[in-house]
């Protein structure tokens, strides 16, 4: 399965909201990568990130998320996930990203 990324900017609460869905790995996440400093580059606030529809995160992928959670959090911002899948949420877990992220 592809990657899928949505993303809007949220005038009314001045935020980020991406959807990401398929499958974020070694082949793809430069593209996360890409969007989401896009975005910030854009403007810089904080970002939500629906996973509802993501099915599988490898390593790679967990780079790009923890990369954006530190270059936000130097501004004060924060990275939240949404709705992540059983496999995903354990992925979080085992790492103790959970604490942070969700």
């Amino acid at each position: 399965m592809s990657l899928s990324i949505e993303k809007g900017f949220n005038e009314e609460e001045k935020i980020w909201e991406f959807k990401v869905a398929g499958e974020v790995d070694i082949s793809n996440a430069d593209q996360l990568r890409d969007e989401l400093n896009h975005a910030y580059t854009k403007n810089s606030t904080n970002i939500k990130i629906d996973l509802t529809n993501l099915s599988y995160l490898d390593s790679t992928g967990l780079g790009v998320l923890i990369g954006m959670y530190g270059k936000v959090r130097k501004d004060g911002n924060t990275v939240t996930l949404l709705k992540p899948r059983e496999n995903v949420k354990k992925l979080l877990r085992i790492t103790n990203l959970d604490k942070v992220l969700l």
